[in-house]
């Protein structure tokens, strides 16, 4: 026969089996992309409130940038470092500086012979690298054929490089693969680098006496596809669009699975909870061309076409929807001339109010080497590291006044912990089993922090009503049979213990590898969440259940690494903590755990001492790094 702790796991396992981990984890992030979904619709199907809001909407755009307030523009220092001709075009090898020591590389293409200022093509590279012998050339390179076919008929076209794939080799793969997950603590994206560049190749283009500053125009394919949508929905300097496989929804992107094909580049820092049709609908009434093909596995086209309808309640609100287009060809993920040729058309349309016959191909003439703009990289660049920069951190301050402990609160609820539930908890957890031994008892509870969100919580005491109870945050729940020995039978004679594994621990643990897991942590990203700020929740509905279960007992808290921060997080927003034990404490969120933009708020040295004022908190060992 089994011992009754045995016979109590195997009840407990029954229960939560009935939906595994991964089952749940996928309805949870069905139902938060539905609900984001849900909201954006809302938006974009009521004119009158997004005429009355969308500035309010740009400047959340901004601010999920990184680019709110925005940096400086300085001096952009603009070198022209040589110039190539070729049938009747000239291309001008230069860079400029967006920020001092942030270089921008990008080839300028113009008509040989220009009579008047020209309309003007800002296009953004998609992830095309150029690479050769360890040297970098620039995915501008391979663009050139797009500037070729603009200059040939009668523009001037600007192709930039990327922070990552330019001649200064940046990073776009924090999250996705460099474990860096301090950039969603910092509230920094390298979308917001290339939104920032965009709108300072703008600057520079407005000096030039060949441009007709008046006729912008944008487009892009793929990560240059996005890039186009940040430099449309910021900048009204832009007066057509045509962003070419660079945008879906969160459907895609959360439940399909296409973030797994996206660097960071791709998204913003999602503080406000958007879709990503928000941010088409900021182009409007300009004209605006979605183009796409029915094969791209990373942009579905379902997604595009729900994007699509979307917007176009925006322009039609503006009696504009002919300034609208949807474009689907045939293909996968691919530079198609299906796709270039419409696009030629569309800023033919508005920019030149022409609509001729499109009688030349654009195809590639210029080596690599010829379209190179640096021969010796400058010493100065901050390109590489520009994520330590580029969005502003608190500075450290003293303990916080009553005042400004409320304003701290209220601004990480509104720009760290936004994702957080609006529904109630449960308030009590449900006992699954029940086990004694001797004068132990182990409790087996569930806990259902929210929707598709089930937890364990196992309470180990030595008596009915114990006279205080210590809540250990822990990886795993220790085995029932562990709790119920001499020397926990010891222990539990002056204080009962709940141990709880916050989602994605424990009997919650998802499958997949080191890979995967990033992946899922992506997913959390893009809904306005991190798996962090979410186990924060967790805890406090721990605290609260165990307030509803045993009313007036003292309640503790103990947690290590980053569950101590998580601990500190969920104290600071629940009362009557008796105290806290901390040990091997991070000492900032550059170390862990993250949640968004926290470090533009505040840091885990001020945290504690906000903690300190409410409860006596005791820190056993700081983790190791800086």
């Amino acid at each position: 026969m089994k011992p009754h702790y045995l016979l109590g796991l195997a009840l407990i396992n029954t229960a939560l089996a009935a939906t595994s981990p991964d089952e749940r984890r996928t309805n949870y992030f069905r139902a938060e992309t539905e609900s984001l979904a849900r909201r954006a619709e809302t938006v974009l199907t009521d004119a009158t409130r997004w005429r009355t809001q969308r500035d309010t909407f740009r400047k959340q755009l901004f601010e999920m940038l990184g680019l709110e307030p925005l940096p400086q523009r300085g001096d952009l220092k603009p070198v022209v470092t040589g110039k190539v001709e070729r049938d009747g075009i000239v291309v001008e090898k230069l860079h400029f500086q967006s920020l001092p020591g942030l270089y921008v590389t990008a080839n300028l293409y113009l008509p040989k012979e220009i009579t008047r200022p020209l309309p003007t093509i800002l296009y953004l590279s998609g992830h095309g690298p150029v690479i050769k012998n360890g040297v970098s050339y620039g995915n501008k390179v391979s663009y050139q054929h797009h500037g070729i076919w603009f200059a040939r008929h009668g523009y001037a076209c600007l192709v930039l490089d990327t922070l990552q794939l330019g001649e200064i080799q940046g990073l776009h793969h924090g999250t996705y693969r460099e474990g860096m997950w301090w950039w969603n603590s910092r509230g920094y994206t390298p979308a917001g680098v290339e939104a920032w560049n965009s709108i300072r190749a703008l600057d520079y283009l407005e000096t030039r006496s060949e441009v007709d500053k008046t006729r912008f125009g944008a487009t892009g394919r793929s990560g240059g596809g996005a890039y186009s949508w940040w430099i449309v929905a910021l900048d009204d300097r832009i007066k057509a669009a045509a962003p070419v496989a660079g945008i879906t929804d969160l459907h895609n992107h959360v439940i399909d699975g296409t973030v797994e094909g996206h660097c960071d580049c791709m998204f913003t820092v999602n503080t406000y909870g958007w879709d990503y049709a928000q941010v088409a609908a900021l182009a409007a009434p300009r004209p605006l061309l979605i183009a796409n093909t029915d094969r791209d596995s990373i942009f579905p086209l379902e997604g595009v076409v729900r994007v699509h309808a979307l917007v176009r309640n925006i322009y039609r609100s503006y009696n504009a929807e002919t300034n609208l287009g949807l474009l689907i060809s045939e293909g996968p993920h691919k530079d198609t001339q299906d796709l270039q040729v419409p696009v030629f058309r569309w800023f033919n349309r508005f920019l030149k109010g022409a609509d001729p016959l499109i009688e030349q191909a654009a195809v590639k003439q210029f080596e690599p080497e010829e379209l190179k703009v640096f021969s010796t990289l400058p010493v100065d660049a901050i390109n590489t590291n520009i994520h330590d920069s580029f969005v502003a951190i608190a500075k450290p301050d003293p303990p916080p006044s009553p005042g400004e402990r409320d304003r701290l609160l209220n601004e990480l609820l509104e720009k760290s912990f936004r994702g957080w539930p609006d529904e109630k908890p449960n308030g009590i957890a449900e006992t699954l089993t029940a086990t004694r031994v001797n004068d132990i008892e182990v409790e087996n509870c569930e806990l259902t922090s929210q929707s598709h969100v089930s937890l364990q919580l196992r309470i180990a005491k030595h008596q009915a009503r114990p006279a205080k109870m210590s809540l250990v945050i822990v990886d795993e729940l220790p085995e029932a049979h562990t709790l119920t020995t001499a020397e926990w039978s010891e222990k539990l004679k002056t204080s009962a213990y709940a141990f709880f594994a916050p989602r994605g621990l424990g009997a919650d643990s998802w499958t997949g590898d080191a890979k995967k897991q990033a992946q899922i942590r992506r997913r959390f990203m893009l809904l306005g969440q991190t798996l962090d700020s979410m186990r924060v929740w967790d805890i406090r509905q721990a605290i609260q259940s165990l307030r509803a279960k045993y009313p007036s007992v003292p309640l503790r808290l103990e947690g290590s690494g980053p569950h101590g921060v998580n601990l500190l997080y969920a104290a600071l927003f629940e009362n009557g903590i008796e105290g806290i034990t901390l040990g091997d404490l991070p000492s900032s969120h550059r170390l862990g755990p993250d949640y968004l933009n926290v470090l533009r708020i505040t840091d885990v040295p001020a945290v504690l001492k906000m903690v300190e004022t409410k409860c006596p908190v005791t820190v056993q060992g700081l983790a190791a790094g800086k």
